[in-house]
């Protein structure tokens, strides 16, 4: 049985609720507000925040704010192209699909699969952060060092951590409604609390009551004074990671209101309102605690896996310290159940095309959801998250320095990918040079250029937790490493997947070449 793909899936003429997309998904059900909510939600700027601030203050001291710019430019550069390129065809395999019409089905699987194993390396993190912070709710409810601490038992750590993943698993199958409900009350509760822990941080600075009183300094912006090149790309490894997750809006291209046009409105949206929370953080906490090794310091190594666990109480008090740690608890589990839309939805489309086992693009009949994609998410994710607990005493740390590389590989892919793609047309407007070439083009450029500098630094077993084998840092394992398995899977998979690595299924083309229809196999109900 086979099935045409049209090159544009919209919705059809009804628009119903229960109208589906080639690919079987809900469609009519996103829109601007909604799909910036979802990137914003994935994104976890609690979770980000808490994780990312010690690894990018150890790399770059009071730079921060500068560092945190210097990773919003080439993303905000490269959600242009991905606009670009969803306006001419909305696909819920973005990265996948768009980067394969352009390069051809190797380029096109091997940035697939870094998207895929990104996501999944950050569920284990989100899980990992959410179980942190449910353990010391717990503790200080319960005035109990004993509970508060209990996240840091490996055995009770990982068994909950699967519990967690094993949930929002769960969740995430029943479908983009479901999800869509569930972030509107659960996004604006970490971003009321952390707008407020970042005032009342000012507030006590300007009392003279906080422990470093940093005075505002301009050059803190300034990112061409004060850093090595080296300091620079480790800090930018980190921003970029804290900025991932807002191309959520463009997986979710078929299921929006109108698929052309307002992904991308939603993905910049996202990403403007990221900037100016972590601004608003980064600048607060810096004057509150400084960037220093020892106390409440961000710098001090203590610090750097939990920056909010140490500051949260200090600046709010007991219970508003236990309203911030169930913020990011809050913002933990809502990432954790929204960023399984883009990696289900990306392996759905892996699967329909024939890159991935035709068994992943199996819909659910009732949530019209890829479900089985969803659960193999899940699965897999709880499997990494074992393994690197067991080899690192800072799983965190480390994972958080390799999903930089993995990032940077595919949203480089995905930015020269829109340049290639409309190749023919770049000059054909104003419009077209500015955000088909120029914008995409710096950002593709300023991205590979930190993955190649990223992975050559992830070898030295410093730059992450000091974890290593055979003298490697575990770091390069992880980031570089995967990507390295993916190619030897890709080649297998060659093998019994012909059809897509000769292009039959999803050819290259540029707009107005392509062909009216693609023949692949139809998505097949789940039971």
């Amino acid at each position: 049985m086979t099935a045409e793909l049209t090159t544009t899936n919209t919705p059809p003429p009804d628009g119903g609720r229960d109208s589906v997309s080639t690919k079987g998904l809900a469609t009519n059900k996103i829109g601007v507000i909604s799909g910036a909510v979802l990137g914003i939600s994935t994104v976890a700027p609690g979770y980000t925040l808490t994780a990312s601030i010690g690894l990018i203050v150890a790399a770059v001291g009071l730079k921060m704010p500068a560092i945190l710019i210097a990773g919003f430019i080439p993303m905000f550069l490269t959600a242009y192209g991905y606009r670009e390129l969803n306006s001419d065809n909305p696909d819920c395999g973005a990265s996948f699909t768009w980067s394969t019409k352009a390069f051809g089905p190797y380029v096109g699987w091997m940035c697939g699969w870094g998207m895929v194993i990104a996501t999944i390396i950050v569920l284990s993190n989100l899980a990992a952060v959410g179980v942190q912070f449910f353990y010391l709710i717990l503790g200080r409810l319960f005035d109990s060092v004993w509970l508060g601490d209990l996240g840091g038992n490996k055995v009770v750590n990982i068994v909950t951590t699967l519990l967690f993943l094993a949930i929002a698993t769960w969740v995430s199958m029943r479908g983009i409604t479901t999800s869509e409900r569930i972030q509107y009350v659960l996004v604006a509760f970490q971003m009321i609390v952390l707008i407020a822990f970042a005032v009342v941080a000012f507030v006590k600075v300007g009392d003279g009551q906080a422990p470093a009183h940093l005075h505002f300094d301009l050059d803190w912006f300034n990112p061409f004074t004060g850093l090595t090149i080296a300091a620079f790309a480790v800090g930018l490894t980190g921003s970029i990671f804290a900025f991932w997750g807002w191309d959520t809006c463009l997986t979710l291209g078929e299921e929006c209101k109108d698929p052309k046009r307002t992904p991308g409105r939603s993905g910049l949206l996202c990403v403007i309102s990221i900037l100016i929370t972590y601004l608003l953080i980064a600048v607060a906490t810096m004057m509150y605690a400084g960037v220093g090794e020892a106390g409440l310091g961000l710098g001090n190594p203590d610090n750097a896996d939990n920056v909010f666990g140490s500051l949260a109480e200090p600046i709010l008090g007991r219970w508003g310290g236990i309203l911030l740690f169930l913020a990011i608890l809050v913002s933990s589990i809502a990432s954790l159940q929204t960023t399984f839309l883009p990696v289900a939805r990306t392996m759905l489309a892996m699967g329909t095309y024939g890159a991935f086992p035709k068994k992943f693009a199996e819909i659910h009949p009732r949530f019209l959801a890829p479900s089985f994609a969803a659960l193999t998410a899940g699965v897999v994710t709880g499997v990494f998250y074992t393994v690197v607990t067991v080899l690192s005493d800072r799983t965190l740390l480390d994972t958080i320095a390799a999903l930089g590389i993995m990032i940077c590989w595919y949203y480089g892919i995905t930015a020269f990918a829109c340049v290639w793609y409309f190749r023919r047309t770049l000059f054909a407007s104003v419009h077209n040079f500015v955000f088909r070439l120029v914008f995409p083009f710096l950002g593709g450029a300023a991205l590979i250029a930190v993955f190649v500098i990223s992975v050559g630094e992830s070898m030295n077993p410093d730059n992450g937790s000091g974890a290593s084998i055979f003298g490697i840092g575990l770091v390069f394992y992880i980031g570089f490493g995967l990507l390295l398995l993916g190619a030897v899977v890709m080649l297998v998979l060659r093998a019994s997947h012909p059809d897509f690595f000769r292009g039959r299924t999803l050819p290259r083309s540029t707009p107005g070449t392509e062909s009216a229809s693609i023949t692949t196999e139809a998505p097949t109900p789940l039971p």
